[in-house]
């Protein structure tokens, strides 16, 4: 069995339920709706750095840098390309997402390497199934992350399309307390 990344989109610090995930479960804080709490932030910094989780802050790589965190992850929406003039530091994760050939362009452009890809399963506005997604994953030089309705009854069907990992809410949240 391939060994898959995991990443844990988060939009509020719950240390039970970070706590119940694996060891090499990325963990992705992304809440747009509310402006970023930095007490928040510095407390889930603290606890996923004593618990050896890495984290990830989404679409703020300025902030990113600042609190010292492990990388920052860029939105299907956020297509700007200021991060570009910010000097990173070697091991810093820079991630993005996309759900069309337009949007992982952009990502190329925008210096990522990870894109997260969607959706995959999720039959929602993004939906692209699973020949669409190989395509797109094997048109390009990216890593890719699978994104949109993750199961365990479809995991096996994901390590077909040559992805590194897979990301989500519900399928980290079930693993709760």
């Amino acid at each position: 069995m391939l060994f898959l990344e995991k990443y844990f989109f988060v939009n509020n610090f719950e240390p039970n339920l970070i706590k119940c995930q694996d060891k090499n479960t990325i963990i992705i804080y992304r809440n747009y709706e509310e402006v970023d709490d930095i007490k928040e932030l510095i407390n889930l910094k603290n606890f996923c750095r004593k618990n050896c989780y890495k984290l990830i802050l989404a679409n703020n790589v300025r902030l990113a840098l600042k609190l010292g965190l492990d990388g920052a992850y860029l939105p299907s929406f956020n297509q700007k390309y200021n991060h570009l003039s910010y000097s990173l530091k070697k091991n810093f994760i820079l991630l993005g997402s996309a759900h069309n050939y337009k949007e992982i362009i952009i990502k190329n452009k925008q210096k990522v390497k990870t894109i997260f890809l969607s959706s995959i399963f999720k039959k929602n506005k993004n939906y692209l199934g699973l020949n669409k997604f190989k395509n797109y994953v094997n048109t390009f030089d990216n890593r890719f992350i699978a994104l949109g309705g993750i199961t365990d009854n479809n995991l096996k069907k994901i390590k077909l399309a040559n992805i590194i990992g897979f990301a989500g809410i519900s399928y980290f949240k079930k693993k709760g307390p």
